[in-house]
């Protein structure tokens, strides 16, 4: 399936769902069975976005599958996006979104050749300042949760008001709400939501019970 070029949303309408439901669930699994049910649970729960790391096997031929099974009910992002190259395979699956754990100038310039929104990753002030200069419209703050978490958001949007941040790592139902007031266009989140047990039964009713808690935290209704 790699190669195939699906419908997308636009732009406007991913960074719209993003800012509206202030949720990025992660699938970080160990197989094509366990990425399918992941999506399947969100589905279920009537949620529009889920991202897809690189590192589940196969990954860009699911991202097509996705993105041609639920074509007008799921926006289907690639994470993990290191290098250019993969990002062009992605967009051409039908990625709807680009996520990085890094700061690359020619993965955001890409994407934004395809018009296509991308977060790239960044910790530092002077990591997140460069990737929004260099065109990136969100970034990923990650691991967030192990410098401060909450505390660290609301530190960084002090001089940066400006940069959309999503925090990945250290988001679950106990801290969504508080990484959210604390200045967070969105939250990241793959464990707490994919449980792997959950998975391994393909179990997508779980999936999709877990994907509800947090969206009842986040969305703005």
């Amino acid at each position: 399936m790699q190669g195939k070029t699906t419908h997308r949303q636009t732009k406007d309408d991913v960074l719209s769902a993003i800012r509206k439901h202030r949720l990025v669930p992660v699938v970080r699994v160990a197989s094509r069975e366990q990425a399918l049910c992941a999506a399947e649970g969100i589905v279920s729960a009537k949620f529009p976005l889920i991202e897809i790391t690189m590192t589940v096997p196969g990954a860009i031929d699911i991202i097509a599958e996705l993105s041609a099974r639920y074509e007008c009910q799921l926006i289907v992002g690639a994470g993990t996006v290191l290098e250019a190259a993969t990002c062009e395979s992605a967009l051409r699956a039908g990625a709807g979104f680009i996520v990085s754990p890094s700061f690359d100038a020619a993965v955001i310039r890409t994407a934004n050749d395809h018009d296509t929104v991308c977060i790239a990753g960044g910790l530092t002030t002077t990591e997140i300042v460069a990737a929004r200069q260099a065109g990136a419209d969100m970034v990923k703050v990650f691991p967030c949760g192990l410098v401060g978490g909450p505390r660290y958001i609301r530190a960084l949007k002090g001089p940066l008001p400006d940069i959309q941040l999503i925090p990945s790592s250290g988001v679950n139902l106990e801290t969504a709400a508080e990484f959210l007031e604390s200045g967070s266009t969105a939250v990241a989140v793959g464990e707490p939501i994919f449980q792997k047990r959950a998975l391994e039964a393909g179990d997508f009713e779980v999936i999709g019970k877990n994907a509800t808690r947090f969206i009842e935290i986040c969305t703005i209704q």
